[in-house]
């Protein structure tokens, strides 16, 4: 029973790699369907392997067909019994694609399902975590899974004069239930948010464009790089940042001492959000731009991190998890 789940898990890991890796390659004009399909395929067999390890190997197997595997589909009803969790409603929404991609798929699909894509990409990584204490990162680099972004965006007069009716208005509901699906603030389980925000900064080091200022300022803007999509880099909030942090923590055994805890209290061990705030206040975590991302919402201000940014600062915990902490607080004036 182990040694097939193994076998799966490993399977997994090299289907989820394909989907990136096909994802990522500029010169493919199917990287959707190739995406959707990989993606389905290591997903289901993650799942698969959970299920044989948590309910036993008849588990994956129709009661009444025990020559046939259950459906990825089957499997997400199985252990996301929540039909409202974002993490089943993402997968569900990608094995439709993937369902459909064999009938009829536009280019534009890409840029419509791109933050599905990259919500289910970290959805694996931490579910891979979480249920088997494997790394993903270990077989592929953390910056390979940020996948890339075609920024034009859909444009419906375009759609309807490129395609018979019933497809532009099949492609156009699709896109309008994916951005309705997604909540006000976001939730980045289901869809990573693609944001592209504009400030003016003297910092020239701090920009992807400039301008001058002109009577004829139409003609005197111009853009010099590409436009950044900083959500996508950073897109762990502290919640998640936390969770994945407190994994890793498990997953490597490190002595990780909360000093404000009592040896017998049970959250000796967890790594907490004011330790997450002290930490990232210490390094400057905010102040570099491959580590986190600023934006304004309303009127608050929020932030969101990268895979660097977390892994810069589980490292700081592994050099000495059992006083950091305590070290820090120590050196507090050092750093108000």
């Amino acid at each position: 029973m182990e040694a097939i789940s193994h076998k799966m898990l490993e399977k997994s890991i090299e289907a989820f790699i394909m989907a990136i890796e096909i994802y990522n390659k500029p010169t493919l004009r199917y990287r959707v369907e190739g995406f959707s399909f990989f993606i389905c395929n290591a997903w289901e067999l993650m799942l698969k392997a959970y299920l044989i390890e948590s309910q036993g190997e008849k588990s994956i197997y129709y009661a009444k067909q025990q020559d046939r595997t259950i459906t990825l589909s089957n499997c997400i009803e199985m252990i996301f019994t929540n039909d409202k969790d974002p993490v089943r409603i993402n997968l569900e929404r990608i094995v439709e694609l993937r369902n459909t991609s064999t009938h009829f798929i536009t280019e534009e699909y890409e840029q419509i399902y791109i933050p599905l894509f990259q919500s289910c990409v970290i959805n694996y990584t931490n579910k891979m975590l979480q249920y088997f204490n494997k790394d993903v990162t270990e077989n592929i680099p953390s910056n390979f899974l940020t996948l890339s972004v075609k920024i034009s965006p859909v444009d419906p007069q375009v759609i309807q004069a490129r395609y018979p009716k019933q497809i532009a208005s099949h492609l156009l509901k699709t896109q309008q239930n994916i951005i309705d699906s997604v909540p006000e603030n976001g939730n980045s389980k289901y869809a990573v948010l693609i944001r592209h925000d504009m400030y003016i900064t003297k910092k020239s080091e701090l920009a992807t464009a400039t301008i001058s200022i002109t009577k004829n300022a139409a003609e005197a803007a111009y853009i010099l790089r590409d436009v950044k999509d900083k959500h996508l880099l950073c897109p762990y909030n502290r919640k998640q940042s936390l969770e994945i942090i407190n994994r890793w923590i498990k997953r490597d055994h490190l002595n990780f001492i909360n000093p404000s805890k009592q040896p017998e209290d049970e959250r000796l061990h967890i790594f907490i959000s004011s330790h997450f705030d002290l930490i990232v206040k210490f390094y400057g975590v905010k102040n570099e731009d491959k580590y986190c991302y600023k934006y304004i919402n309303g009127k608050q201000t929020l932030y969101t991190y990268s895979e660097a940014a977390l892994l810069m600062i589980y490292n700081e915990i592994k050099k000495d998890p059992e006083n950091i902490i305590k070290n820090i607080k120590g050196r507090q004036k050092d750093f108000k």
